[in-house]
Order: structure tokens, then C-alpha cells, then sequence
């Protein structure tokens, strides 16, 4: 059972799609953002039938595929499918759970009928007179106890179906939980789990400290117009590989919007906090990012970057106010910095 969509197509097929979007983007006079690219991905793969049969209407239609247009059949066709199968998921689990106890309490009524026939038959073998008699008392026994393994054994079968069935649903959860949480361009965790993230953070109270890093691409504006937003996009995905693999495993790296990415950073010092960010502000910076298939440089990349720490009495507001304002100062007094609040 599949109740995610599957992008497992081959790279022949991918190059397939690339063309088939470029010549829809094209045709609608749409804007190559990844937004867009979402939308004619799903559409031109196939992966997305409702969305199909929409876009296939507002066509016939000669609807213009506007910002706002397209920003409501992404919210209605892509971002609502990890409810939806959060919903099939449930409905799911409560027909198994259902179908499980019927066939429990069928075997229950059938072994309780077996146990009162076994009294029964108990108390006819004190009264037998003849050997014919007790041979038909011991043969209606055989008989129900067959019967009564018989449906155990059944009983064994549906459970174990059961307990498969289950797995692939856990499964299944799992992977929708995933993918309800995070960006699908860069893999970060999305913003709806920053929020949930940073709230939690709050109500713990930890005694421990606790930061909060706010970073943003410089001229990113610059990268998407120079080279294009596939570049752009390639950019974003680099720079979220950097903060993957040097955020400690217990903090949580979030695309918080745009080329502005954020870690939430459970016990951990402001010192360590701001070693962190150095490394990635360091690693982008020394980066010569070149386009695929190609050797021509995209040029230097850089990264400003405001750090705090969680203060008592603190809300989510507070950190994310005072991180973003060191953000805007690294911005202000030069880029390619860090400044911590």
C-alpha cells in the first residue's frame, strides 16, 4: 500500500519532465520559482492526478496561471496531500483495529460454544452403557476439538495479517510524518516545525542554554537573476547541506522562508552556538560553486547569520525578534558576518 507520492523515476525520465516543464512554464508565462516547478512537476509526472484534471480545466479555461492562482492550487492539490493522508492513515487503522477485534470475538464465541459442548459431552460419558455409546460420545469430542483448532489456527492467520498490515501502515506514517515536516527543495525542517520546535523549546524551561541562529543568503535576488532559479535553487540546497552536517544531532534545522534558513539549538552554549555558525559562514565562503556540466563559477557565496540565546521569561516573538534583529545587523555593517545578539 502506497499512499505517498512517488517521485522514483529515472533520470531519463527526469530529463523527460525538465523539458516538458521549461516548454509549460514557457507557455504560461509562469516564473521558473520552485514553487511553480512544484506544481509542473506534479502535473507533467503524472504523480499528482487531481492537480492534473485542475490544471487541465483552467487551460481550457485560458485561465492565467498568476501568483495567486498558482499559490492556491499548491495549497489545495500539494501541501493539503500530507492531511489527507494523515486522514487515510487513521481510517485505515480504525477498519484494521475493527476487522482484528470481530475476528477475536468470533473465536471467543466459538470457543466458548466448544467449552460448553465439552461439558456436555462430559457428563454423557458418565451415563454411557455400551462401548457404541461412548465411541459416539469421544467422536462428537474429536469433532469439536478439530473444529476448535481449526479456528485458532484462523484466528493465528488474521492476527498475523493483522500485525503485517499494521507494520506497513506504521510505516506509511512515518514517512507522511517526514514529509509533512520538511521542505521538499532543501530537506530542512519546514517552518510550521520551526514553530512547533521553538514553542517546545519554551515550555521546557530548560535549565540549560539554548540558542537560537538566524542565517540569510546574501544577494541571493542577484544568483536568481544572474544565473537563473534552478541555480538559485542548487545554491539554497548547498548551503542546507551545511547546516545538516555541522548542526549537532539534537538541534533542529529549519528553511524558515526563502534563501532564510534557521537552527534552533537546544542546550547549547552561546559559545558553541557561534563556533557552529562560523563553520558554515567559512565553508560557504571558501566554496567555488560551479554550474553543473559546466566549468563556469557562479561566483562567491556568502551568508549573514544573528545569534541569541533564550532568555527567561522569553516567547517564540522574543527569540525570533532578537535573532532576526542581529541578522539585520550583520546585513547593515557589511555581510559575510555573524553577529550575536
Amino acid at each position: 500500500m502506497s499512499i505517498v507520492t512517488n517521485y522514483d523515476f529515472s533520470e531519463d525520465q527526469n530529463t523527460h519532465f525538465l523539458r516538458q516543464i521549461l516548454l509549460f512554464l514557457s507557455a504560461q508565462k509562469m516564473l521558473p520559482t520552485p514553487l511553480n516547478y512544484a506544481l509542473s512537476y506534479e502535473h507533467v509526472s503524472g504523480s499528482n492526478i487531481k492537480l492534473s484534471n485542475a490544471i487541465d480545466i483552467l487551460l481550457k479555461q485560458r485561465k492565467p496561471f498568476d501568483e495567486k492562482l498558482t499559490l492556491q492550487l499548491y495549497n489545495k492539490y500539494i501541501s493539503n496531500n500530507s492531511l489527507e493522508s494523515f486522514d487515510k492513515i487513521n481510517q485505515d487503522f480504525e477498519s484494521l483495529i475493527d476487522k482484528t477485534r470481530e475476528t477475536v470475538a468470533l473465536t471467543i464465541q466459538k470457543a466458548s460454544d466448544a467449552g460448553d459442548a465439552f461439558e456436555e459431552q462430559a457428563a454423557s460419558v458418565a451415563s454411557v452403557k455400551t462401548s457404541n455409546e461412548l465411541q459416539k460420545v469421544i467422536s462428537e469430542i474429536v469433532t469439536e476439538a478439530t473444529d476448535l483448532a481449526h479456528t485458532s489456527k484462523s484466528l493465528k492467520t488474521e492476527l498475523d495479517l493483522a500485525n503485517q498490515e499494521m507494520e506497513q501502515l506504521r510505516t506509511e506514517l512515518i514517512r507522511v510524518r517526514k514529509s509533512a515536516a520538511t521542505d521538499a527543495l532543501t530537506g530542512l525542517l519546514n517552518r510550521g516545525t520551526f514553530d512547533k520546535e521553538l514553542a517546545n523549546l519554551i515550555d521546557k524551561k530548560a535549565k540549560s542554554e539554548s540558542c537560537l541562529v538566524m542565517l540569510d543568503l546574501d544577494f541571493f535576488k542577484k544568483v536568481n537573476d544572474t544565473h537563473g532559479h534552478l541555480i538559485g535553487d542548487s545554491v539554497l540546497k548547498f548551503t542546507s547541506n551545511l547546516l545538516k552536517k555541522n548542526a549537532e544531532p539534537h538541534h533542529f534545522s529549519v528553511r524558515y522562508g526563502g534563501e532564510e534558513l534557521a537552527i534552533i539549538m537546544p542546550d547549547t552554549t552561546l559559545q558553541k552556538a557561534s563556533q557552529i555558525a562560523e563553520t558554515i559562514r567559512s565553508s560557504l565562503e571558501s566554496s567555488r560553486l560551479k554550474k553543473k556540466n559546466s566549468s563556469e563559477s557562479i561566483g562567491k557565496i556568502t551568508i549573514s547569520i544573528g545569534i541569541t540565546r533564550l532568555k527567561e521569561g522569553d516567547t517564540s516573538e522574543d527569540l525570533i525578534m532578537r535573532a532576526d534583529s542581529a541578522l539585520y545587523q550583520a546585513k547593515e555593517t557589511g555581510r559575510n558576518k555573524i553577529v550575536i545578539e
